[in-house]
């Protein structure tokens, strides 16, 4: 479950909707996704626009990437094919400076990731999530807790 401070900073921002959309429930069955997984119950109510922008850099609004952007899908699958990330991990941002994050719907768990010893790293199974669960990612991409993970 999304944590009270997440959904009470999308509210104090106007992002949060208390109703959802079919066309957004759709979008998230395309990809896989749980839709009683906190990453669902962001995406189906939070929104600023295509994207959100925190510590400098912006993460998609996957739900409304994958209706109104073509790009969304072909870069998903460009980041597969060139990265070689297994199809569990979506690109939660477009991979600016050679370092994005990716979710991994099947532990809930959150990876950023960069060329060279990172990704060397994550190959090679010794490179953990940085964030355990996507509420723990989104803690701290909107500054909502004191953790120390740094990107």
């Amino acid at each position: 479950m999304l944590s009270e401070k997440v959904i009470n900073y999308c509210k104090s921002k106007n992002w949060w909707f208390e109703d959802t959309t079919e066309e957004y429930e759709h979008a998230l069955v395309k990809l896989g996704i749980d839709l009683d997984s906190d990453f669902a119950a962001f995406y189906l109510h939070a929104e600023d626009g295509p994207t959100f922008l925190s510590r400098r850099r912006q993460i998609y609004q996957i739900c409304w990437f994958m209706i109104n952007s073509s790009d969304y899908r072909l870069g998903m699958e460009r980041t597969h094919v060139v990265l070689k990330l297994p199809q569990e991990y979506i690109p939660l941002d477009n991979f600016e400076g050679e370092f994005g994050f990716f979710y991994n719907k099947s532990t809930d768990a959150v990876l950023g990731l960069g060329l060279g010893q990172q990704m060397a790293d994550f190959f090679a199974g010794t490179l953990d999530p940085q964030w355990k669960s996507f509420n723990y990612f989104l803690e701290w991409y909107f500054e909502l807790t004191d953790s120390s993970v740094t990107i």
